[in-house]
């Protein structure tokens, strides 16, 4: 399966064994303790490496947000076009740059509608590929570079459903979409800037109107670019 051009890979995370163990250190430190504290330790790698790092090593996921001061997440009705996504739930991600994307893109001050998502894929073989990613948000909102710094929380994965992978084909295409129904705490928080983010200027543009009449007609056609 040949994904079009505007779907991004995830750029090379390659830790050599040292910088792994000052994770393992940095981890027993401010994740492992559980009491939802910041992570003030500056990091030994990029934010969405470490990010990345805690959901793929140490299976936890992630909520990106711009409210610094959440002690517990209480499900919300979510608005979204998918059936998954569109419950009272806590909703997180298994992949640390999809919830950065969350934590720096200012929803509260500049209205608009965002689409989004972090993909893997699952060949007949069973090999899989990716994560590949995809951002885009109201054209004339992207244009006021609507960013801001933002928190994303560590939750444990313990009481969240994943997401049913979508069969297109012959490929089996797993989202790192993930919801529990029920209150969680988060396990520690780290700040992040918009400079964090590894895809900020490959965010794209989209017109709302045409957004949502190309979902209306074909729902299956995520994201609806062409």
């Amino acid at each position: 399966m040949q994904l079009p051009a505007y779907w991004l890979p995830r750029p090379t995370l390659a830790l050599d064994e040292a910088t792994q163990e000052r994770l393992e250190a940095l981890y027993a430190q401010a994740v492992a303790p559980g009491q939802g504290d910041w992570i003030r330790k500056k990091l030994p790698v990029p934010a969405w490496q470490f990010l990345c790092w805690l959901a793929d090593h140490k299976g936890h996921l992630l909520h990106g947000t711009g409210d610094p001061r959440i002690a517990c997440f209480e499900p919300r009705q979510s608005n979204d076009l998918g059936k998954f996504g569109n419950r009272k739930a806590v909703y997180a991600a298994s992949d640390g740059i999809w919830a950065m994307f969350f934590a720096v893109i200012d929803r509260e001050h500049y209205p608009m509608t965002i689409s989004n998502a972090a993909i893997r894929l699952e060949l007949p073989t069973g090999q899989t590929t990716g994560p590949f990613y995809f951002f885009s948000v109201t054209d004339h909102i992207l244009s006021r570079r609507p960013w801001r710094e933002g928190v994303v929380y560590v939750l444990p994965r313990q009481g969240f459903e994943e997401e049913d992978p979508i069969q297109r084909g012959v490929v089996r295409v797993h989202t790192h979409h993930w919801a529990n129904p029920f209150p969680v705490r988060p396990l520690a928080r780290l700040k992040v800037r918009p400079g964090d983010f590894p895809f900020l200027h490959k965010i794209l543009p989209h017109n709302d109107d045409l957004l949502f009449e190309r979902a209306k007609a074909n729902p299956d056609g995520f994201p609806w670019m062409d």
